[in-house]
């Protein structure tokens, strides 16, 4: 089991072509972290979109709830349990993040602040986080769902 017993994998291919940027898999459950760079930039995230430097919305906050939910739906095919995944959106660089009052559904991080989700506990077990992990580092689970 690694530090804290939390384990993470990167870059997770999903059918679509896409991917998951990252996973961690820990007694806090399960993260989809959706990582976006916007070096120096001014960010305003709210329920379903963000905008960047006041730009054109971008649809970050829906696409990482999309993520934690096709997440949730391949792992609960392939454990014997619910399997609690959550989406986290984690901004890296910006000079500035501002989360509006109504952003609930997705946890929205700094770089700096995503070590914030290794304490968390209470969901899985750690033969739980052992099975998630076994499962989710197969890619053809993710290519086949």
């Amino acid at each position: 089991m690694s530090s804290l017993g939390r384990r993470v994998l990167h870059s997770v291919e999903k059918i679509n072509g896409g991917d998951i940027d990252h996973l961690l898999i820990g007694p806090g459950g399960v993260f989809t972290i959706n990582t976006k760079m916007h070096r120096d930039a001014s960010v305003w995230v709210g329920a379903t979109m963000a905008k960047v430097n006041g730009g054109e919305p971008r649809p970050y906050s829906a696409a990482s709830n999309a993520e934690a939910s096709y997440v949730r739906g391949v792992l609960g095919r392939y454990c014997d349990f619910a399997v609690p995944v959550e989406p986290a959106l984690v901004f890296v660089g910006v000079a500035s993040l501002n989360r509006a009052a109504t952003q609930y559904t997705v946890s929205i991080y700094r770089e700096r602040e995503v070590a914030s989700l290794g304490p968390l506990a209470g969901k899985l077990t750690a033969d739980q986080v052992e099975r998630v992990y076994t499962v989710a580092r197969h890619r053809r689970v993710w290519l086949t769902s």
